[in-house]
């Protein structure tokens, strides 16, 4: 397909030529930012030396305690803590490829990650390590570090404890930095086609599977981002607060590493739910870049002080992972004087595939063109390309695009079209001018606060309640999040509730895929050969 939206670029290259890995960024923000603080948490800053200095120890006693080989999958299970990127950098600096976990996953939810991974090595979270000691013996973990809140923070107070059963094998974070420094560091050759992340995703069939993104998938992304804010960016001066989870492969492409890569300061916040302590954050900084969710955003425009913070310098409001509702971006505007840039993205596409241009007048409610050296084509059902205005799956081709799922090398061609375009399953038009407009999302996926839920994954879990005779999974509105889980079920036994349901989700499933709604019907509508059609519910 011919390259319509390029005639939108301005100053941005159509093509993006990078080379190098993620190692070679390191070295490179290293050299030019040295002793600048490069990541701030609980009142405490790390430089970029400092960064080097840690990540180096780790990647030393990776390879001489657990034996770290090229390729081998370390999994992360933490919030965003200054520990953070410090292992990632480890991880990647040994060679390892990072597997990132959900700290709020459940025991099951985690077991599948780590097995299906083939993950040996963890770097857990102290707080939540009661998840691992429950699934830890049907796990191929043979190596445990854990990490506190505290760790490389100035304050001294004492870490919550580590479960009792994970802490017999584990390795406290102090201790592997204090004997790697004495441990000799082996660097690896690293080329661009090698793995750096192993990025979790529901896909469209509901058992999460590993998007596998290169070394060359990443750096790609990350100059095709530098590109896209280099009118309004400053290296050197931009400070980032990071709310969004590092596991998410929006914050920790963008983030993360684009912004490492920058020379930002970067304010780590713990907690994103607690929006008055993330406005009393934002309020020490001259913040000049913001990523977010719509409902973090929405979150933030309506929590009481966040309008006495100084956007004097704010450039980028940069957002993605669900659909930004222009009301929300208008009162973004509001406050800020600048509307909220909406992008679009997947785990598989390291993630960004297209994005508002940042010199755009006004909220467009697209999520804007093509980002450089990436093709798009709108395709029908029997992989024509349809016409403009005309609504068909999205298909995307560029370097930033994984090269298939972890063990599921065989299924390529489900996801791939013959000529090498990933079929994202999201259903979209695109304009005279190449601007691609979202109308429908993978057919049964529900989308809560920027999160996939899939329908099946909840079936799944609902058919091991022994009350429920069977039950059917959709999305529907809501205010909040976008939209919620409502699950249709029948029941086996009378006296079942609603409340019951939601009880029994708690205990198998993180919370935002736990369902909100709870209704009970006689009988599901099926297809004449037994399937659910959950399209009727939807209707209903």
């Amino acid at each position: 397909m011919e390259r319509i939206w390029q005639k939108n670029y301005g100053t941005i290259p159509a093509e993006i030529e990078t080379s190098g890995t993620v190692v070679d960024l390191l070295a490179g923000a290293v050299g030019t930012w040295g002793d600048k603080p490069a990541f701030h948490c609980l009142h405490t800053d790390l430089t970029f030396a400092e960064v080097d200095r840690l990540s180096r120890d780790i990647a030393a006693w990776l390879q001489t305690e657990t034996g770290l080989a090229r390729g081998d999958r370390v999994a992360v299970m933490m919030p965003n803590l200054l520990a953070h990127p410090v292992i990632s950098f480890g991880i990647i600096r040994a060679g390892g490829v990072q597997v990132n976990v959900n700290p709020l996953y459940t025991p099951r939810e985690l077991a599948h990650q780590l097995n299906d991974a083939g993950v040996e090595t963890i770097v857990i979270f102290n707080q939540v390590t009661p998840t691992l000691a429950a699934v830890l013996e049907r796990t191929g973990i043979r190596t445990i570090v854990t990490t506190g809140l505290f760790d490389l923070c100035d304050l001294q107070a004492p870490n919550p404890p580590v479960h009792p059963d994970v802490a017999a094998r584990a390795h406290p974070l102090p201790q592997v930095l204090m004997a790697g420094r004495d441990m000799v560091f082996s660097r690896p050759d690293i080329t661009p086609d090698d793995l750096i992340f192993l990025q979790y995703t529901g896909g469209t069939t509901g058992l999460s599977k590993g998007a596998m993104l290169s070394h060359g998938n990443l750096m790609s992304n990350i100059a095709s981002f530098e590109a896209w804010v280099a009118d309004v960016t400053c290296p050197g001066h931009e400070v980032v607060v990071t709310a969004l989870p590092l596991y998410h492969i929006f914050a920790l492409t963008v983030n993360f590493l684009c912004y490492f890569k920058l020379g930002a300061h970067n304010v780590l916040i713990p907690n994103p739910r607690d929006l008055p302590s993330l406005v009393q954050e934002w309020k020490k900084w001259r913040v000049t870049a913001f990523t977010g969710v719509n409902t973090l955003y929405n979150g933030l425009v309506n929590t009481p002080g966040f309008e006495d913070c100084d956007f004097s310098g704010l450039t980028v409001a940069f957002g993605g992972g669900s659909a930004t509702q222009r009301s929300v971006s208008d009162r973004w505007k509001q406050l800020t004087g600048l509307h909220v840039t909406e992008g679009y993205g997947l785990s598989e596409t390291s993630p960004i595939v297209a994005a508002n241009l940042l010199n755009a007048p006004s909220f467009t409610g697209t999520v804007g063109v093509a980002f450089p050296s990436t093709d798009i084509r709108i395709l029908g059902e029997d992989d024509r390309d349809l016409g403009i205005g005309e609504p068909g799956e999205i298909c995307v081709r560029g370097p930033q695009v994984m090269t298939g799922y972890w063990g599921r090398e065989a299924e390529r061609d489900a996801y791939f079209t013959p000529d090498g375009y990933f079929r994202t399953g999201d259903i979209a038009t695109m304009d005279e001018d190449g601007y691609v407009r979202i109308v429908d999302r993978k057919k049964d996926m529900v989308l809560v606060s920027g999160f996939n839920v899939f329908p099946n994954e909840i079936e799944d879990v609902l058919a091991g309640m022994d009350t429920l005779l069977e039950s059917a999974c959709i999305g529907v509105p809501d205010d909040k999040t976008g939209e919620a889980v409502k699950v249709f079920c029948v029941k086996k036994e009378p006296t079942v509730t609603a409340d019951d349901v939601i009880a029994f989700c708690r205990q198998q499933m993180t919370a935002y895929k736990v369902p909100r709604h709870v209704e009970f019907v006689a009988e599901l509508p099926k297809s004449t050969v037994g399937k659910i059609l959950r399209r009727e519910l939807r209707s209903a």
